[in-house]
């Protein structure tokens, strides 16, 4: 199963305490959804842990998680995946990238190849405040079910799992946006396949980040948290 291959390989602390109410580890809902977390790791635009990341674990709000388990079992049925990113995402986990992003740098040619760190809050790339920290907003592909496909990105997160959508997830480039053009037609495809699923799985997608989506009816809509991103 490809959510056996994508379990990371980053030691998981041997406890931890109970969730807030109403939030659960997405394993726990829909164990056949890949995960590969990000910002748990050093394979990020960070190149290193993001404050508050204890574990590669995708946590969402109960509904979220129920909502997303729908457009996993709808494109199962095609024989494909979802593959999540990034879920919640704890408030010191941005303060820490806006942080790292104010230190200033030259482009990145991985992550930001066409910008400074430090326009990546001016361009929108990196926000002062994330809808992750919410709960019910999370980053995702799609990948085949039975294997890796050749993707393998200019851009953003390289990896050999996901179908092409034309750049790696947190590509930070007007490549990235969803409806950008020209894009191939592979890509365009796969982008419209991942929108069209999860809208109907009642999630709304974010124009600038073809891998961005939140909950449409989200049930903290104003309240942002900040407990760790932890294991059991």
């Amino acid at each position: 199963m490809l959510a056996a291959i994508l379990v990371a390989t980053i030691p998981l602390p041997a406890h931890a305490g109970p969730l807030p109410a109403g939030f659960v580890r997405l394993a726990d809902v829909d164990p056949t959804i890949g995960q590969d977390i990000r910002y748990a790791g050093h394979e990020n635009f960070l190149h290193r842990k993001a404050s508050g990341y204890e574990a590669p674990v995708c946590i969402l709000t109960e509904q979220a998680a129920n909502a997303l388990s729908g457009v996993q079992k709808a494109i199962a049925a095609k024989g494909l995946t979802l593959v999540v990113f990034d879920c919640y995402r704890p408030a010191r986990a941005v303060a820490d990238m806006g942080e790292w992003t104010r230190q200033g740098g030259p482009p990145d040619p991985q992550w930001y190849p066409k910008l400074k760190r430090g326009d990546l809050i001016a361009k929108g790339y990196v926000g002062e405040l994330s809808s992750h920290s919410r709960g019910s907003t999370l980053d995702v592909a799609i990948a085949r079910a039975d294997g890796p496909s050749a993707s393998k990105p200019a851009c953003g997160a390289i990896d050999s799992v996901t179908l092409d959508f034309g750049t790696g997830f947190d590509c930070f480039d007007p490549l990235s946006e969803t409806a950008h053009r020209p894009l191939g037609r592979e890509a365009a495809a796969n982008r419209k396949l991942l929108v069209d699923a999860m809208r109907a799985g009642g999630f709304k997608n974010y124009a600038r980040e073809w891998w961005h989506f939140t909950l449409a009816n989200e049930p903290f809509p104003i309240q942002r948290f900040d407990f760790p991103v932890s294991a059991r």
